[in-house]
């Protein structure tokens, strides 16, 4: 043990008692000479010196950055004390990192550096998602040099703002999110692979590099069955099947042994043992978790605290204490005790500080005693310094921060023989946001598949992966798009050649499952109301779909369909089809029907078709020799030849329907594959309200149409006041205007006027004209009725003869007004005409 618990407390209290407070004058004056000798001494990136700078010079950097408090000024004498002892106690082992400088050049206790901070997003509440989000947001700036702890050591709000830290820093952000969420996690300070320290995984595989991709055409591997039907000999030489696996064989050790000599070759290290690295240990009892590990913020991958890329560890602290370690690390991290309450193991800089997981007791413990009023144990507790507050600002991560996630919006790592690149939600146009490249050598020249997934597409892409080998391109789809596809497998986006389809149960036909190639095409079927299973069609020739048979059927030649059907309870077995084979070009029909129970052999019968009938010949009559049948059970009776009759005629009917699905089913993939040609020609990507990235499109897109609209109404009222415009439309060339032109655009807008004048006047005459008549009509009504007239009639008689009277005023007002405004309107508009600038320059000649 370091230091004995007498020992421990007798210097803490001397250092209180010698401590004494300094002016702040003083006090800057010396952090001043620690920065100065720190710059001359240390190596740090240009990006800190700059950061160093202005925050040394801005005064609007907070206040607990550039000063340290009452409680930091004794806790750094306490640090300072403790590494005079453990320097002259253990002389061979490596400095301690206590005291690093600040952003502002302030020397802080690197307890004080973590503030655990509780994030306010889901994705954030689990270690997985705190390490994942650290590791991918902010760019490593290797240690300088690399074996030599960092001088400076900034806050987890400057790391943010910037994005770029040392792995100390990493560290440092990671634990306080963990803190923050209840995590038992702690900052390490120890030793690591030169590849872990550089953030190097050329030696590592990639996760999401699969290398056992299953093809939906792969062919099913047979159940063995004693019963079944032997399979004819294969005749392949069985020397050159040898010779071939002998190869592979080859190439692979070949492969395996470069891989080796290569993972040797790059692990030499002379530095092995001597890497500076931090990272974080996550402790059991908190937040269910049940075994210790260590978690490297640099990639956010757990590991086990065995692992063999961590060779050492010096220390470790969080939020309340540091602790040294004190068990040998000769054997890297195997073996080691995290009992930090074991003085054998760790020597605290704190004696009697709580910890993470006796802290909640110890609050109760003190409230207990405050309500019980144990001025003894109040005592007791009153000497024992405990940890400050963090001086760091708030750590804020926003909703922002998690989406755009890596720096610049996109991040490059390679992996062994694999390079993957990231990107940020609506970066890329096609939607984008991961690509895998796996290569067939080490050294990334030749390509060997190519995987994306995109996200927030409208044609509902999600991965694509492209076979540079065989020059296949599988793609998967969400629900939702159009005809229902799901899986799209094909070498070339043509509608001739091979393609693999898959479908959702919402498909019409309830289809699931397709394959088309040059001969033949496959259709898997699932509860269908018919029970079809199974289709498979073959061609007399390639199908292919040119420009012309756009909107019409494709031109087949259909040699052979296999049709297969599940089994349909209501029936019997001996009438329930089970296969059905239309041999067309032989024209006969072969039908299966399900076997019988305690039968292993079903029924079968053949069926040729009649001839059909012709110019020269009529058409063939049935016979029963056109039917060959066989029945298990000999007991049953035959059928008629009515009967079987017909059942040829309700095959041949089946027949036509299938041809005609058949050519649906191939114009289907002909539209699929055209939908999909003009998808990818024109990639559109909708906007998620629930992403900052899509509603600040949404909002640019929406300022744009607001704008157009604008200048579209503003164009429509520029339109509406031309009275030119209806007239110039009939010209072919409204730029340029010759003087006939001009002289005839001028005659033809006042001929039209004039027209509409006298239209109007007209219109005013004729509405003139009905009311008169109608009056007249009224009273000669009323003299025919005069006598027999009741009162209420007569008051009716007066009330339409007043308002048609003031109707008929008021349009006679009208139409001399009319013609009274009509030759100054006509004026009116001849100036007007005379003055527009397009006609002024030639109606003055």
């Amino acid at each position: 043990m370091l230091l004995s618990r007498e020992n421990k407390m007798e210097t803490v209290l001397e250092s209180d008692i010698e401590e004494q407070p300094r002016s702040r004058e003083a006090q800057e004056e010396e952090e001043g000479r620690e920065l100065e000798e720190a710059r001359r001494n240390s190596h740090i990136s240009p990006l800190q010196q700059l950061l160093v700078k202005l925050d040394m010079t801005d005064d609007s950097c907070p206040e607990s950055h550039r000063i340290n408090s009452a409680d930091e000024i004794r806790l750094l004498a306490i640090a300072d004390n403790f590494r005079c002892q453990y320097s002259h106690l253990f002389p061979d082992r490596k400095p301690l990192l206590l005291c690093p400088l600040n952003e502002c050049g302030v020397r802080k206790f690197v307890s004080t550096t973590l503030r655990p901070t509780s994030p306010m997003y889901p994705e954030l509440f689990t270690w997985e998602g705190c390490a994942s989000f650290v590791a991918d947001f902010m760019s490593l700036d290797p240690l300088e040099p690399p074996i030599d702890l960092p001088r400076y050591l900034f806050s987890p709000a400057s790391v943010l703002h910037t994005q770029r830290a040392s792995c100390f820093e990493f560290a440092t952000l990671l634990c306080s999110l963990l803190l923050g969420t209840d995590y038992d996690a702690y900052c390490v300070s120890g030793y690591a692979a030169k590849e872990m320290c550089l953030l190097d995984q050329s030696l590592q595989d990639c996760p999401l590099l699969c290398t056992n991709i299953q093809s939906v055409t792969s062919e099913l591997e047979t159940q063995e069955n004693k019963y079944t039907v032997k399979p004819p000999r294969d005749l392949k030489s069985h020397f050159v099947a040898q010779q071939e696996k002998k190869r592979q064989q080859e190439a692979e050790a070949a492969l395996f042994q470069k891989l080796e000599e290569q993972s040797e070759q790059q692990s030499f290290d002379p530095l092995r043992g001597l890497w500076v690295h931090c990272w974080v240990l996550v402790l059991s009892g908190s937040r269910s978790v049940q075994e210790n590990f260590f978690i490297d913020p640099l990639t956010g991958i757990r590991y086990n605290t065995a692992a063999a890329d961590f060779l050492g560890i010096e220390s470790v602290w969080n939020n309340l204490n540091y602790y040294v370690n004190m068990q040998d690390c000769s054997a890297g991290c195997v073996g080691m005790m995290y009992d930090l309450e074991d003085l054998n193991m760790w020597e605290p800089v704190l004696y009697g500080a709580p910890l993470k997981k006796r802290e909640q007791e110890n609050n109760e413990n003190k409230m207990m005693s405050k309500m019980n009023k144990d001025e003894e144990e109040e005592e007791e507790e009153s000497w024992v310094f405990e940890m400050p507050r963090s001086w760091v600002s708030c750590i804020t991560i926003s909703k922002k921060d998690l989406e755009t996630r890596w720096p610049g919006g996109q991040k490059v790592t390679r992996y062994r023989g694999a390079r993957l690149e990231k990107f940020s939600p609506y970066l890329r146009p096609d939607g984008l946001l991961k690509q895998l490249v796996s290569y067939k050598d080490l050294d990334y020249t030749e390509v060997a598949t190519v995987k994306e997934w995109y996200q927030h597409r409208t044609d509902h892409l999600q991965e694509r992966e492209v076979n540079k080998i065989d020059n296949f391109t599988t793609e998967h789809f969400k629900y939702g798009r159009p005809f229902h596809l799901l899986f799209h497998r094909y070498q070339t986006l043509t509608a001739d050649g091979i393609h693999e389809m898959e479908f959702s149960n919402g498909h019409v036909n309830h289809l699931v499952r397709r394959l088309v190639s040059s001969g033949e095409m496959t259709e898997t079927f699932e509860n269908r109301a018919d029970f079809l299973s199974y289709r498979r069609v073959v061609f007399g020739r390639h199908v292919q779909f040119s420009e012309e048979q756009v909107n019409s059927e494709p031109d087949i030649q259909l040699l052979q369909v296999v049709e297969r059907f599940y089994r349909n309870r209501s029936k019997p077995a001996s009438e329930d089809v089970a296969e059905r084979v239309f041999l067309v070009t032989e024209r006969r029909i072969e039908v299966t029907y399900h076997l019988e129970d305690l039968r292993f052999i079903p029924s079968k019968r053949s069926f040729i078709k009649p001839r059909d009938s012709t110019e020269q010949k009529k058409a063939g009559d049935f016979t029963p020799d056109m039917v060959s049948s066989f029945q298990v059970d000999p007991s049953e009776k035959l059928i008629k030849t009515l009967t079987l009759y017909e059942m040829l005629v309700a095959l041949m009917k089946d027949e036509e329907k299938v041809t005609l699905q058949i050519k649906e089913s191939l114009k289907e993939v002909r539209d699929i594959v055209s939908c999909r040609q003009q998808e990818e020609g024109d990639i559109q990507l909708f906007l998620s309200p629930w992403t900052t990235a899509g509603t600040a499109k949404a909002h640019r897109q929406r300022q744009i149409m607001e704008r157009l609209a604008v200048e579209e109404q503003r164009w429509q009222q520029e339109k509406e006041k031309d009275i030119l415009a209806p007239i110039l439309i009939r010209l072919d060339n409204t730029q340029t205007l010759s003087v006939e032109d001009a002289k005839q655009l001028h005659r033809d807008c006042l001929a039209e006027f004039k027209q509409r004048l006298v239209e109007h006047a007209n219109l005013i005459r004729e509405r003139y004209d009905k009311e008169t008549q109608e009056l007249q009509r009224k009273q000669h009504w009323y003299q025919q009725n005069q006598l027999t007239m009741t009162k209420q009639e007569e008051e009716g008689y007066q009330t339409f003869c007043s308002e048609k009277t003031l109707q008929i005023s008021v349009t006679q007002r009208r139409l001399s007004m009319h013609k009274e405004a009509a030759p100054l309107k006509y004026r009116a508009l001849d100036q007007r005409l005379r003055q527009d600038p397009r006609l002024a320059p030639h109606m003055i000649i």
